[in-house]
């Protein structure tokens, strides 16, 4: 999985804000995203202008197309993720 040669079968959940997520948050994050989306893998996009910030999601594997459900669930978990008191693991 890498996002520097995406597949077919990858797609990107863009974020609607970019969010300040810890390590076990930004870990929890790409965790319930490749679950939620039945992917291989996921891994957090870095904000192009600063690399602490989180801007959305990067599935690599997908079996079928993204849906627009999934991708708003992401966004939502992603969003009560940051509002939080930190960490993220757990979430299942």
């Amino acid at each position: 999985m890498s996002r520097a040669r995406p597949q077919p079968g990858c797609a990107e959940i863009r974020l609607d804000a970019e969010c300040l997520l810890d390590e076990p948050a930004e870990v929890a994050l790409e965790d319930y995203a490749r679950a939620l989306a039945r992917a291989a893998g996921a891994e957090a996009v870095r904000s192009a202008g600063d690399p602490a910030w989180i801007a959305g999601v990067h599935l690599c594997g997908l079996a079928s197309p993204l849906s627009d459900a999934t991708a708003s669930d992401v966004r939502a978990f992603a969003r009560g993720l940051a509002a939080g008191p930190g960490g993220g693991l757990g979430w299942s």
